[in-house]
């Protein structure tokens, strides 16, 4: 079952936009963006918030930890077509528990919200057991960037 945003409490002032275009490979016969490209749309704005607030991949790979996603939600709104530009907001919400929760919304370059989701993610050592309990070097990153 999806959480709401009010289940957690978004960063307002913690976010992240990236733009880019549709490509030709992305779009179907009619020129339509392909409903399994917005997940990696939201992949995308998942890189760049991490490169924007050091949670990178490879941030989180030095400190010896993976994070799979284990839940996707996506509501889609409008389509895309290709040669539109588009920009995708990405926000983090904050939880005590040990995973990123990100939230999404695309928008076309009329400024309209096309579609919008979640994604979760849990913290997963290098041997490949879950943690259960929140890794010490991502307390430290909530302490810089969410609390205040």
């Amino acid at each position: 079952m999806r959480r709401k945003s009010t289940d957690f409490n978004r960063v307002r002032h913690l976010s992240s936009t990236y733009s880019a275009r549709v490509k030709f490979n992305e779009v179907d016969s009619l020129g339509i963006v392909w409903h399994g490209h917005y997940i990696s749309y939201f992949e995308e704005g998942r890189e760049a918030f991490g490169r924007e607030y050091g949670i990178s991949y490879l941030e989180i790979k030095n400190n010896h930890y993976t994070t799979p996603i284990v839940n996707v939600v996506c509501d889609y709104k409008k389509s895309l077509r290709y040669g539109e530009t588009f920009t995708i907001i990405t926000y983090i919400l904050d939880n005590l528990s040990a995973k990123i929760i990100l939230e999404y919304e695309i928008y076309n370059e009329n400024n309209e919200l096309v579609c919008e989701g979640q994604t979760t993610q849990v913290f997963v050592d290098s041997d490949g057991v879950l943690a259960l309990y929140t890794p010490d070097f991502y307390q430290q990153w909530r302490k810089k960037y969410i609390i205040d």
